[in-house]
């Protein structure tokens, strides 16, 4: 059995379509094709059922990736380490993440790497959009602010953060904190909510997880960036919910005020994906290591 064929075949399986199986590998997505048909003849057997979007494996599929993933890994990372040995960071690194978290504590972790040769290409924007990337290969790496689903993506806790409920020092004047614990959301009625998305994402679950219900007012101003939420609340344009690492400065300076210390703060956890088989390879082996060790430290 031609080892080509079943390399093309584990990405067809592992991205779910054709298309980003070709980016993967290298090859056009007519040649992709011919090479799961050329597989499928070869077998006797379906091996993918092909939908509107994308293609479904069949449980012959399941039963052949099962077999060949784990030697074809292997057998990629040994290729790949003989081909940097000399140079470890010879190609560009693709990260994506979270604007916030990727400037405050993901590139200064990788600042030592970059000094040893490193070259690090970085692209910012939302989780969904960032997982669709990496499994259509346009990523080597990518943080997720949600759990990634499929077999197209592979993920590992990287840490967790922590929400705070905070204001600036003119509205913590005019909060009562004690009435707050006591009585819950109702207390903040009136009070401006900022927020970086229109449908309150971080204050609702904050809300869901500490009030055990849902913010009922509108925002009372919007920005698609966490830092802009923290600059707009130390002003005192309103209360929001921030990621603890996000606004540690401000909480030691007083310049924000936490209205809440609970004793289970609500978290979100966040992962470092890659695709299947790659974490040998490099530079995506030794920087991620790295930033799963610094992340103990955030």
């Amino acid at each position: 059995m031609d080892l080509a064929l079943l390399r093309t075949f584990l990405a067809v399986y592992r991205a779910g379509s054709l298309t980003a199986a070709a980016g993967q590998v290298g090859l056009s997505q007519p040649t992709v094709t011919a090479q799961v048909r050329a597989l499928e003849r070869e077998l006797g057997q379906q091996l993918f059922r092909r939908l509107a979007r994308g293609v479904a494996p069949t449980t012959v599929a399941d039963e052949l990736a099962a077999e060949v993933a784990g030697p074809i890994d292997a057998l990629a990372a040994v290729a790949e380490r003989g081909l940097v040995r000399r140079d470890p960071f010879a190609r560009p690194l693709h990260l994506a993440g979270p604007a916030e978290l990727t400037t405050a504590r993901v590139l200064p972790s990788l600042a030592s790497l970059v000094e040893q040769g490193l070259k690090l290409r970085v692209t910012l924007g939302l989780s969904d959009e960032l997982l669709t990337g990496l499994a259509a290969g346009r990523f080597d790496l990518v943080i997720s602010t949600v759990r990634p689903r499929g077999r197209a993506v592979s993920a590992v806790p990287l840490t967790d953060e922590e929400f705070v409920l905070v204001a600036g020092r003119a509205w913590a004047a005019r909060i009562d904190r004690d009435q707050l614990a006591q009585e819950g959301a109702r207390c903040l009625h009136g009070v401006p909510l900022v927020s970086y998305a229109e449908d309150l994402p971080i204050i609702r679950r904050y809300w869901l997880t500490l009030f055990g219900t849902r913010p009922t007012a509108r925002p009372a101003l919007v920005v698609p960036d966490l830092r802009g939420v923290l600059a707009a609340t130390v002003a005192g344009a309103g209360i929001t919910v921030l990621p603890r690492y996000l606004c540690a400065p401000e909480l030691a300076s007083g310049a924000l005020v936490p209205l809440l210390t609970p004793e289970v703060p609500p978290i979100n956890t966040l992962y470092l994906a890659t695709r299947p088989g790659t974490d040998r390879s490099l530079p995506l082996s030794p920087a991620r290591a790295h930033l799963l060790m610094q992340a103990r430290m955030w």
